[in-house]
């Protein structure tokens, strides 16, 4: 099995995508939140990724489904405090993810240095 194999990169690969989902989500939410009737989606991933890491693969689909939140008066339930802070903490894990795949490319170039 190759390191691009590994469940630990995989699984990091997945989380990047979910995250990448999310943060799409979240852009259309807060695009969306004067629209009348618009119910905000929600990008889940973290549960099947623990699956699947469990499971010994690593590879995990993100999901998304609109948001059961009580919605305002004209329909629409996206709220701007929860979004922002989802937004943040999105980025965050994003940063995190995508500097723990640089670190195994970093660790791969070393290698290949040094061969």
């Amino acid at each position: 099995m190759g390191m691009f194999d590994s469940v630990s990169y995989v699984a990091l690969n997945s989380a990047l995508d979910g995250l990448a989902a999310r943060q799409r989500a979240i852009a259309e939410n807060v695009a969306n939140i004067q629209t009348p009737g618009y119910h905000a989606k929600k990008v889940r991933f973290e549960d099947a990724l623990a699956r699947a890491v469990d499971g010994g693969t690593g590879a995990a689909t993100a999901t998304t489904s609109r948001s059961l939140e009580p919605t305002r008066t004209d329909g629409n339930n996206v709220n701007l405090d929860s979004e922002t802070l989802l937004n943040v903490d999105t980025n965050l894990r994003y940063q995190l993810a995508t500097q723990a795949v640089d670190g195994t490319f970093s660790g791969v170039r070393a290698a290949m240095r040094t061969s």
